[in-house]
């Protein structure tokens, strides 16, 4: 019985360390030595010759999004990219506010509207066919681009079975001390260096909806019910043997969560999603049939989407039962470390409860409500298995 608690207690361990730290250590390590032995992918070039860029189509897919519309075609108009070979597309998904009337007022805008809200991956497919580019850019309404992001993607597309290209998400704070977007921020800063490392590895694993982009001749459609359509929009494509490159030189801002309310929900369709596409992109897992993938997928998304969340929370009460069973020092000094974690956790959420700004602590506590709307997400999964709308998230 110790012996079986042991073994499942070192399992549990290893398994949190690889997934959170341990397969960005390895993957920093791959890399050191790939660029040692292999020369590294010369950069491609734009033409100087504005007139040789390609067509493309900046798409936005939203819902009542009438408060953000004036800012987002600001910063539309600031992009860096020739007028006549950009098309701006708004698809307004079921919109019950005067989003259709604002954007009549803009004379680029090439409005796509649907009167029955069916969610963002159905408002993809309606705007794609009504787009005439090989390119296709998505973008949030609430997310603000950098001037460069267009040219950036473009460049991207020249590399080498490049046939999706993933920006990087950042996340700003409406204020200081704002708990749930700065913990998010630090998040995204983490997982923008893996998405980086992967995609100098072979390919990301993935897109998110802030910002990416699709060439059409390699494009396939997400399920209509996928509640990350991005997400599975993007890994059809590498499916299919196309890579996804990621930069962080095209980004897309916004402001996090206003309210720790507010961010699970948005965790909760994740983790819900993540769990549908992990049972969608089963095949993925096979290294016989995807060599260059399956180790990069079941390390970054399958372990964090599945078991990894199930073995944090089994660690604790595991070390408990060890700790009168075999009464090791280890085991000693490894329950000391959960405690000191928890209880910095738990002092996070307290002074973020309470308004006061702690940094550090926000981390902790963070990471553990990350891990914790997994398992809410699975009922998020059971009742929206059939349909992909969701509630969005307020932002700060």
């Amino acid at each position: 019985m110790v012996i079986t608690l042991k073994i499942i207690f070192w399992l549990c361990l290893a398994l949190v360390i690889y997934t959170y730290v341990g397969y960005g250590a390895v993957l920093y390590i791959i890399l050191k030595i790939k660029n040692i032995f292999f020369r590294r992918e010369t950069p491609p070039i734009l033409p100087l010759d504005p007139q040789l860029l390609p067509d493309v189509t900046l798409m936005i897919c939203a819902y009542n999004e009438a408060d953000v519309i004036e800012e987002k075609m600001q910063n539309i108009r600031a992009l860096n990219y020739p007028q006549d070979k950009l098309c701006v597309m708004w698809v307004t998904d079921g919109s019950s506010d005067n989003s259709n009337e604002m954007l009549q007022a803009y004379p680029e805008v090439k409005l796509v509207y649907s009167p029955e809200r069916k969610g963002k991956a159905a408002a993809m497919q309606h705007g794609l066919q009504e787009n005439k580019a090989e390119y296709v850019i998505f973008t949030d309404a609430n997310t603000m681009l950098n001037a460069d992001a267009i040219r950036e993607i473009v460049r991207q597309f020249m590399k080498k079975n490049v046939s999706c290209v993933s920006g990087e998400k950042r996340v700003a704070a409406r204020h200081a001390g704002q708990a749930t977007a700065e913990g998010e921020g630090v998040y995204w800063k983490y997982e923008s260096m893996l998405k980086r490392w992967d995609s100098e590895l072979y390919s990301a694993m993935g897109a998110a909806g802030e910002l990416f982009a699709v060439r059409m001749s390699h494009y396939r459609p997400a399920p209509s019910n996928a509640l990350l359509d991005d997400f599975m929009m993007s890994m059809l494509i590498l499916m299919d043997g196309h890579r996804i490159a990621y930069t962080n030189e095209a980004y897309a801002t916004e402001y996090g969560s206003a309210s720790t309310a507010e961010e699970s929900k948005r965790k909760r369709r994740i983790a819900a999603g993540g769990l549908q596409s992990i049972w969608w992109l089963r095949n993925l897992m096979n290294p016989f049939a995807y060599p260059k993938v399956a180790f990069q997928y079941v390390s970054h998304r399958v372990l964090r989407w599945s078991i990894t969340p199930l073995a944090l929370f089994a660690l604790f009460p595991l070390n408990i039962l060890l700790l009168f069973t075999d009464g090791s020092l280890i085991y000693e000094l490894l329950f000391l470390v959960q405690l000191f974690f928890y209880l910095s956790a738990l002092t996070g959420h307290i002074l973020k409860v309470s308004g006061r700004r702690n940094k550090l602590l926000y981390i902790p506590c963070y990471f553990l409500f990350m891990n914790l709307n997994v398992f809410l997400g699975i009922g998020y999964l059971m009742s929206h298995k059939d349909s992909g709308t969701w509630e969005k998230a307020r932002r700060g």
